[in-house]
């Protein structure tokens, strides 16, 4: 009840265990100078706390005179949280301590998506496999285990955790990936969102995007979206659809942006290039390209100076720029990151893109690509299951 001693205490609680988190060890006369709270009131709540298993006793503080005092520090690894990206090709696993270090990192090849449910339950037990195995090596078991954060490639209902449309890779997955499943097939709590929006998250915490209060992270690859973020919080819109860029119409209204900027849209791209090239110079030595052509291959032909190749990702670069241009009329951001499999080779397209930025744009944001690459999915993932594990640990103690 709101004033009794017991939830008093338990605020006492609480304050103490932010300031270690914030602070780091301290002695309980350092803990009840900073809190302001009583030393009874201090190593009251610390026995509690320690029974708790949330902090420790840990050394001697270095006083200069007198009896060396105890220190106090946060138990990190009191309980862990996971992050998950299940990506159109991959799937990236991240175990992490309370004070979010990445303790275990992996990825795996994502299973071939079948129709039926036989193969939805099979990418189940799957997940769970990939998870056995990494508590097992670490030594830990489920019951250390708080909260596991799942990214997935698709618009995530905020009300309901149902899935509403996912890449095309995926499709057929919706309900077999909706956070009712996804929290049936694994024994703690599920936190599911969308993965471009956990990508701005991480990149907020400790990426490019670091405390920047008005950014948004572009993510190109097999699908196309933008996380946007706004004094640090997540915008999700109407049924979760802020940032589904992938439904802007592009080429004069004809087509989907995500049909132009996915990797099938560059590829389709390139090939019109490469097709025009070898219909004026059969000789040009570009054939085995055209053959052989993938994102990665076409981004290492214009690195080393391949004419079409950079001719390509120029005008790719443009198709690129005019989505932008939309973001920056209507958000004015300070900062755009890009980031996914395609939007990550900024060595190449940032170039061009901040050309035009500068020469058209009128509003100019900063231009740069994503630190955490490949895991920004999954740090996203980790941050949003260690704020509800220390939200639940929170409440915990005022129940």
């Amino acid at each position: 009840m709101a004033g009794s001693p017991q939830y008093i205490r338990n605020l006492n609680e609480n304050l103490i265990m932010d300031g270690l988190i914030a602070t780091g060890a301290m002695s309980r006369a350092d803990i009840s100078r900073q809190t302001g709270l009583s030393k009874p009131t201090v190593s009251s709540a610390i026995e509690h706390l320690i029974e708790r298993n949330l902090v420790l006793e840990t050394g001697r503080a270095d006083n200069a005179q007198g009896r060396k005092a105890t220190l106090i520090r946060f138990n990190e690894t009191a309980y862990y949280v996971c992050g998950i990206d299940i990506g159109a090709t991959r799937i990236r696993i991240a175990l992490s301590d309370l004070n979010g270090e990445i303790m275990d990192y992996r990825t795996y090849p994502t299973l071939s998506v079948q129709s039926g449910d036989r193969a939805g339950t099979a990418i189940l037990d799957v997940l769970r496999s990939h998870m056995d195995e990494i508590l097992t090596e670490n030594q830990l078991n489920w019951e250390q285990i708080r909260c596991v954060g799942f990214g997935i490639p698709g618009v995530v209902v905020p009300e309901s955790g149902d899935i509403d449309r996912i890449v095309a890779p995926l499709e057929g997955l919706e309900k077999l990936l909706s956070l009712e499943s996804l929290s049936g097939a694994f024994p703690c709590e599920v936190i599911l969102e969308n993965d471009v929006n956990l990508a701005a998250l991480g990149e907020y915490r400790g990426g490019a995007a670091a405390e920047s209060n008005l950014f948004v992270f572009f993510s190109i690859g097999t699908g196309t979206g933008a996380g946007i973020m706004v004094n640090g919080q997540l915008l999700r819109g109407m049924g979760g659809l802020t940032g589904e860029l992938a439904e802007m119409l592009m080429e004069e209204g004809r087509r989907r942006l995500e049909d132009v900027l996915s990797a099938d849209g560059l590829m389709e791209l390139a090939r019109r290039h490469l097709d025009a090239s070898l219909l004026k110079d059969p000789d040009s030595g570009i054939e085995g390209l055209r053959e052989h052509l993938t994102p990665e291959k076409l981004f290492e032909a214009a690195r080393s100076g391949e004419t079409q190749a950079v001719q390509t990702l120029k005008q790719y670069s443009q198709m690129i720029a005019s989505a932008l241009r939309h973001i920056c009329v209507v958000l004015a951001p300070h900062l755009i990151v890009l980031g996914g499999g395609i939007g990550g080779n900024g060595d190449v397209l940032l170039p061009f893109l901040r050309q035009i930025v500068s020469e058209q744009f009128p509003a100019q944001p900063t231009l740069i690509c994503s630190e955490l690459g490949e895991r920004a999915v999954v740090t996203g993932a980790v941050q949003v299951a260690l704020q509800q594990t220390m939200l639940n640990l929170q409440q915990e103690a005022l129940e």
